[in-house]
């Protein structure tokens, strides 16, 4: 199965919308949403998901390119809306010098 094209996807440098594909955006493809190609879902090509294609995976192939914030400032909005099982899950994956405490502290 090959990567899904996404019409008007936006990835990174950032924005901070919250418009339909937006990086602070719940609906689909946003970098909020849980569902699928989501910032927050761990299906298949999900912002949270580790197999290829994953925003977590650690394949070499297939590059992911993101929707979602970097990581400390990612984890920091996470934890302000209260997203706190998925801040906890990034964490377990993140090295701790991009934990926002420590990164904005340096």
């Amino acid at each position: 199965m090959s990567k899904p094209e996404i019409p008007n996807l936006r990835t990174w440098p950032r924005n901070l919308s919250k418009s339909q594909y937006g990086g602070l955006s719940t609906s689909q493809y946003g970098g909020l949403s849980t569902s699928q190609y989501g910032g927050l879902s761990t299906s298949q090509y999900g912002g949270l998901s580790t197999s290829p294609g994953g925003g977590m995976s650690t394949s070499s192939s297939n590059s992911y390119k993101s929707n979602i914030l970097p990581w400390p400032y990612f984890v920091r909005e996470l934890e302000k809306r209260g997203y706190d099982w998925a801040s906890v899950m990034i964490r377990q994956y993140l090295p701790e010098f991009l934990w926002p405490e420590n990164f904005f502290n340096q």
